[in-house]
């Protein structure tokens, strides 16, 4: 076969695989996939104002420690539900925990007001005493996620006499001195919190996405649709990339009394490890942790840097304390290919002795 007979071979095979991608991308916009997130089985066991205080379903209840997750309040908590053989909940179903989540839910206007008092003081608190009650348990551990595991924190700080038996944190940011990007970004010279919360009284969920994004906006903006262009072909890889997809864009705004605190207290005064952080009048003492705590930080997190977790350890009380570094980012630390395989067993490995 002469050259250019095998150079037009060539182009006709790539500009074939390029035609096939292009009618893929044209049938995923006209009619994309539907995402189911959340589906493990579970009720309602309590709420309050906009939050449910979830229970799932179980058969196999093994550990006398029931699990409270409490993630951040500006995401949708299903992220550790994410699908069938990517979820947090069903593995620790699987190895026989009693499982609860706290949904914070979307607040309105009419909720501007409520801020960390609220959700660490009223909620949290009062969930983790429903979960004792449901469970029938004498204790609980809570399973902190992000700014979940901020709130996890204060709540244990202002609750020593709680029966609370583990504290684990993930991708939790405490120090708040080295925040990257966002150090700079929220310096009170350049940002006036005030002013902004004045304005808009809940700081809506795309204003906080678009901060988030602009950490890395070209991997952020342009590199999934990249990737997802590459991949049409591959069914499995677009049903993960449209779940994903689904999560990343289904944001919640996030209430002005606690937006105002979260950056002027913890990003511009860093009040939290400085010990002056106040909760209705309360110190939030980090010494008054006592209980056995596992740190895990994600080692390529950009969005609650491995610095931020690590200092946990210098200002607590517990000497049962474990840091558990994990090669993955923010998010994929519960949602993505390895945490099955890197992170949900070693999870299990340290709170299965301590839950019984």
């Amino acid at each position: 076969m002469s050259k250019p007979t095998e150079t037009l071979d060539r182009a006709r095979a790539e500009w074939d695989r390029h035609w096939s991608r292009v009618e893929a991308a044209a049938n995923y916009l006209a009619h994309p996939p539907a995402a189911q997130v959340g589906q493990t089985p579970k009720e309602v066991v309590w709420t309050k104002n906009k939050a449910k205080l979830y229970r799932y379903h179980s058969e196999n209840r093994r550990h006398a420690v029931p699990l409270l997750l409490v993630y951040a309040m500006i995401n949708r908590p299903y992220i550790m539900d994410l699908t069938p053989g990517n979820s947090l909940v069903e593995f620790l179903l699987g190895e026989g925990y009693d499982v609860f989540l706290l949904d914070w839910g979307v607040p309105g206007p009419e909720d501007e007001e409520l801020g960390f008092d609220h959700y660490v003081l009223d909620y949290i608190a009062r969930a983790t005493k429903q979960v004792l009650k449901v469970s029938g348990a004498e204790e609980f551990s809570i399973i902190g996620y992000c700014m979940g595991g901020s709130m996890s924190v204060m709540y244990a700080a202002l609750h020593p006499e709680a029966p609370l038996r583990n504290l684990v944190l993930m991708a939790t940011p405490v120090d708040f001195s080295q925040a990257g990007l966002f150090t700079n970004w929220l310096n009170p010279e350049h940002f006036d919190v005030d002013r902004l919360v004045d304005t808009l009284g809940n700081v809506p969920a795309h204003m906080i996405d678009t901060g988030s994004k602009l950490l890395k906006p070209l991997q952020n903006y342009v590199g999934p649709y990249v990737t997802l262009y590459d991949r049409l072909h591959d069914e499995r890889f677009v049903e993960g990339w449209q779940v994903m997809n689904t999560w990343v864009n289904d944001g919640i705004p996030f209430t002005g009394a606690a937006y105002r605190q979260w950056i002027k207290d913890l990003y511009q005064q860093n009040k939290l490890v400085a010990g002056t952080f106040e909760l209705r009048g309360r110190q939030v003492d980090l010494q008054n942790i006592r209980c056995p705590i596992l740190n895990v930080v994600a080692e390529q997190d950009h969005i609650a840097l491995p610095c931020q977790s690590e200092p946990l350890r210098e200002h607590v009380g517990s000497q049962d304390f474990d840091l558990l570094p994990v090669k993955a980012g923010h998010v994929g630390l519960v949602a993505g290919r390895g945490a099955r395989e890197k992170f949900f067993p070693r999870l299990d490995a340290w709170l299965s002795v301590r839950s019984n």
